[in-house]
């Protein structure tokens, strides 16, 4: 896998999670001592992140206000200012925005091939979010602050690529489905917890750090899975399955009918390695649909598979719903000391994909 920076997402929102109204005027979620906390986080910052929605609505500055913690990244040998980045799809930015104007930092505009032109900017051609931060990884930047908008806080929490978020909380409503929120529609698979809270006058500041499972790679790795049912045979149950060793790295795949008709994705998988292969003791085995504890189509069920091939660990999406078999891969695996992962806010597509079974609802 490649490198990536340390990632903060940091919103202020309302008490009913919109990040403004509907109205032409910026409306004012924090306060003083709150842009002061956001000033420090930009001052530990390598680089500040904000899409080319934010960079046409609200012609944000993201510049280090303070002059002592400007100084005082002077004095640890950093650039005055965060390296400026956004990225757009359409290329449609105006080239005097506050963003390419205000200061001399380093801007950063990501972009596919040949839709950016005219702005005073590094534009940089690739095609997605994870290439962009191996890219700024590479650049120097270690930790880098995400400040929106709703579009881009939906693409990097549903990628699971937030190690932290800090979350300002205006004392109103704003009530008014025309305006932006902090999230939109998506399947947030990695969870949060709260390790601090704080009050700066009557804004709630909530801090959480992402859980470390399901990890970014957990995820990326079974959604990959879950992609793979798409090659199943018609009349199938669905269900793709990737192994990959201790560095994340893919090692087979597999897929329901992959090899032989009768195959499950988790033994077509294992098939493609030789038995006793020393990758498969450190190895997770990411199916889209928890392992089969029994079955009459082969001798061994997935689950026992799995145990016998000496996996350590299984993430999947969906527990098997009880329409051939009451399913107890996940207990099973659990009793003999495998780490077990299930990851419910994904189960939604393993389902969409198997309702050509009698009793399956998407």
């Amino acid at each position: 896998m490649s490198e990536r920076p340390h990632i903060l997402l940091s919103a202020a929102v309302s008490l009913d999670g919109y990040l403004d109204d509907a109205t032409d005027t910026r409306l004012m979620l924090s306060n003083e001592d709150d842009w002061a906390r956001v000033d420090g986080l930009r001052a530990a910052s390598d680089a500040i992140l904000v899409g080319a929605n934010t960079v046409r609505a609200d012609n944000p500055r993201l510049l280090v206000r303070s002059p002592e913690l400007v100084r005082e990244r002077v004095a640890a040998g950093r650039p005055e200012q965060p390296v400026k980045v956004t990225l757009t799809r359409s290329g449609s930015l105006d080239p005097a925005a506050q963003f390419f104007t205000l200061g001399d930092a380093e801007k950063l505009v990501y972009a596919p091939p040949g839709v950016v032109a005219g702005v005073k900017a590094t534009v940089v051609e690739l095609p997605g979010l994870r290439e962009m931060l191996a890219d700024l990884f590479a650049r120097g930047v270690r930790r880098l602050m995400v400040e929106g908008g709703g579009a881009i806080h939906t693409q990097f929490l549903t990628e699971g690529l937030v190690d932290e978020l800090h979350l300002a909380i205006a004392p109103f409503f704003v009530g008014d489905p025309r305006a932006p929120r902090f999230t939109g529609p998506g399947a947030f698979p990695r969870g949060l917890n709260l390790v601090k809270s704080s009050r700066l006058g009557d804004v709630a500041v909530l801090e959480y750090h992402a859980t470390p499972e399901p990890s970014e790679v957990d995820i990326l790795r079974l959604r990959e899975a879950i992609a793979l049912a798409d090659l199943c045979p018609p009349r199938t149950f669905r269900v793709g399955a990737v192994i990959a060793d201790a560095d994340g790295e893919v090692i087979s795949t597999g897929y329901s009918g992959d090899g032989d008709p009768a195959n499950h994705a988790e033994e077509a998988a294992l098939a493609k390695l030789e038995p006793g292969d020393p990758r498969l003791a450190e190895a997770t085995m990411y199916t889209s649909l928890e392992p089969c504890s029994s079955r009459t189509s082969h001798p061994r069920s997935c689950t026992q598979l799995i145990l016998d091939a000496g996996l350590p660990r299984v993430v999947f999406a969906w527990r098997e719903p009880s329409v051939f078999v009451d399913c107890v891969g996940a207990e099973t695996l659990e009793a003999a000391g495998r780490r077990v992962i299930e990851v419910p806010a994904l189960a939604a597509d393993v389902r969409r994909a198997n309702t050509h079974i009698p009793g399956v609802h998407p």
